[in-house]
């Protein structure tokens, strides 16, 4: 299973940037999908995930993104979609895409969960 996370790149602050994460070895739709980010000296934080399409395919955001960012299918390409507008310098991060091989109760925030990632897309965002 390889995921791969794409898309980042350097954008003025309340610009905006849509993340692609694809996948090779598991069809997306049929997995819990998250963005993580973590910024240097941080620990990896939760951003937004996207339930398998079977449990409504529904989304879920922390706080400090919600409104700002929506994450969104496309299971004719398999992928998932991090579109991040609005962007605050605290933004600026590495993003990370994971996927859970397994369904579980609760909204899925904890890095643990989730099975496998892409390799990271670094998001800059400048004054």
């Amino acid at each position: 299973v390889q995921l791969q996370a794409s898309g980042g790149g350097t954008v003025q602050a309340g610009g905006s940037l849509r993340l692609t994460c694809t996948a090779s070895g598991r069809t997306l739709s049929r997995h819990t999908v998250a963005w993580f980010r973590q910024a240097p000296g941080k620990e990896r934080e939760f951003v937004a995930n996207i339930r398998r399409s079977a449990y409504g395919g529904s989304g879920n955001y922390a706080d400090s993104v919600k409104g700002r960012f929506t994450i969104s299918r496309d299971n004719a390409k398999n992928a998932v979609y991090l579109q991040m507008n609005s962007l605050k310098f605290e933004d600026m991060a590495v993003y990370y895409c994971g996927l859970a091989e397994r369904h579980l109760a609760g909204p899925m925030t904890r890095a643990s969960v989730f099975d496998y990632w892409g390799q990271g897309t670094q998001v800059t965002v400048s004054s």
